[in-house]
């Protein structure tokens, strides 16, 4: 085991590498006007720029996590820093809308390498549970602040520079995390097997996921009762069926089933979902406000979410850690969610011509509360009951559950608008009321979402208490004994 100062040091260069790829999922949204202009995207195709990082992204988390448990996880986040990296310079240089889409589909690939061991990683880093707790509260802010701070940078870049760095300023960072990653990562301890990646399984349950997600995010375009969405989404219910069969009956299978047998694994991918439905939601949401109805350009829209991004990370690194120490897990899970519903339902009444002090600012601070008390306990709730030679694959459930929810609630919610905003225009509405009229519809359904998921959490999670987290043989084991 390293000591303390490596460990922490591994755990930066960790974050780091997630939060560049946490950025990239909410960093072009502030962009995607220039990016339109500059490379001729159509209206329908431009929703590629993000659609073709959440798919590759959220069809490859599983089979990463996977080839980090039986590879090695650092070979395999080495190999996803590479190739996110690489995949960066060309979305940067791309000269034509059809190559940007197809870099963002790579990075999408790296992405899923890098996050679905990184979180594994940290759990075999960290065993003591104090300094567990404070390193998840790190991580959680990566997670959860990752998309504020993406719209903040894509505003900031975009506005002083150009749409083009919001990509190159991959470069300098994946360079040093790779060179940081190789010598303070621990070395990989594959325990030698005879198991065989179950590629019949991976195939299905990443064509299943890839489906899912592409009728998700088409949704819209294509309306959600269309044939085309329902076959869709249909060929990706089956195609899970015939995945979870397939993992009953053989002897090596991709996921073992059993890891659902956990009650706290099983409840946090639902909340997992209901959280990620709606904070993706409100990033999305918050950006068109800003832009659409209170015409901020894309300087004044990064700027808007500095307060929000400063208390996240003051609650995520350094109140976070304590209150689940105080308290235990599920009470600040509850207390975070509860706030970021609030926060929802806040924002949901802020009107045409809004004042950022009056209607914005109350709403993104509760937010930040929220999000930085709320992520940490979600994550250790997921991890605790999980074996370390399975931490890379739950790791890589974990993200799956996040990823999709994104994927799901954003798409809905944003479906949810667009229908509200079309009925009022129908009524006779202005443009600008129609459109923040389908926002605050949405806003409230994010909301809901959130609040959902705090009487789930609240309800069925029973995590065990944070001092039984350490694995046999650990630093507090051997210093009771």
């Amino acid at each position: 085991m390293p000591d303390i100062k490596s460990r922490w040091l591994a755990l930066y260069v960790l974050c780091l590498g997630d939060l560049m790829i946490v950025l990239d999922s909410s960093i072009v949204n502030v962009a995607l006007p220039s990016i339109q202009t500059d490379l001729a995207f159509s209206q329908a195709a431009l929703a590629w720029v993000v659609n073709g990082y959440l798919l590759t992204f959220g069809g490859f988390l599983l089979l990463s996590g996977r080839f980090g448990d039986l590879l090695g996880n650092k070979r395999v986040f080495l190999g996803g820093v590479v190739s996110f990296t690489i995949a960066s310079i060309g979305c940067g240089l791309a000269p034509s809308a059809e190559l940007l889409v197809i870099g963002r589909a790579i990075q999408g690939l790296g992405g899923a390498a890098v996050s679905a061991v990184a979180l594994a990683l940290i759990m075999g880093l960290f065993t003591e549970p104090g300094e567990r707790a404070k390193a998840m509260g790190v991580f959680g802010f990566v997670m959860s602040g990752g998309g504020a701070l993406g719209v903040l940078l894509g505003g900031v870049l975009t506005g002083l520079f150009s749409w083009h760095w919001i990509f190159l300023v991959n470069i300098p960072i994946g360079v040093a995390v790779w060179i940081a990653a190789r010598r303070v990562l621990p070395a990989d301890d594959v325990v030698p097997s005879e198991a065989r990646v179950d590629v019949v399984g991976a195939v299905l349950v990443t064509a299943s996921l890839m489906l899912s997600v592409y009728a998700i995010v088409g949704g819209n375009d294509a309306g959600w009762t269309s044939a085309r969405t329902l076959l869709m989404l249909g060929g990706g219910l089956a195609l899970m069926i015939a995945f979870i069969a397939r993992e009953a009956r053989i002897t090596n299978p991709l996921v073992p089933l059993r890891l659902f047998a956990h009650r706290n694994v099983s409840v946090s991918q639902i909340v997992g979902v209901l959280w990620a439905a709606a904070m993706f939601a409100w990033f999305f949401l918050a950006a068109i406000y800003l832009q659409k109805v209170l015409h901020y350009d894309a300087l004044d829209v990064g700027l808007a979410f500095v307060p929000m991004s400063v208390v996240m990370a003051y609650c995520s690194l350094r109140v976070s850690d304590k209150l689940v120490m105080r308290f235990g897990i599920r009470p600040p899970l509850v207390a975070g969610l509860l706030m970021a519903a609030a926060s929802l339902a806040l924002f949901s009444r802020a009107p045409v011509g809004g004042s950022f002090v009056v209607d914005v600012l109350p709403s993104m601070i509760l937010l930040g509360f929220g999000a930085g008390i709320a992520f940490n306990p979600v994550l250790l709730a997921a991890m605790g009951d999980v074996e370390p030679h399975e931490a890379g694959l739950a790791s890589g459930v974990v993200n799956t559950s996040f990823m999709m929810g994104g994927a799901l609630g954003l798409a809905v919610l944003v479906s949810v608008s667009s229908a509200r905003t079309e009925s009022l225009l129908a009524d006779g509405a202005a443009q600008v009321e129609a459109l923040n009229g389908g926002l605050q519809l949405a806003f409230a359904a994010g909301a809901v979402a959130a609040l959902l998921a705090a009487i789930v959490g609240g309800v069925f999670l029973r995590p065990k208490p944070m001092s039984d987290m350490a694995p046999e043989g650990s630093e507090v084991e051997v210093a009771a004994a």
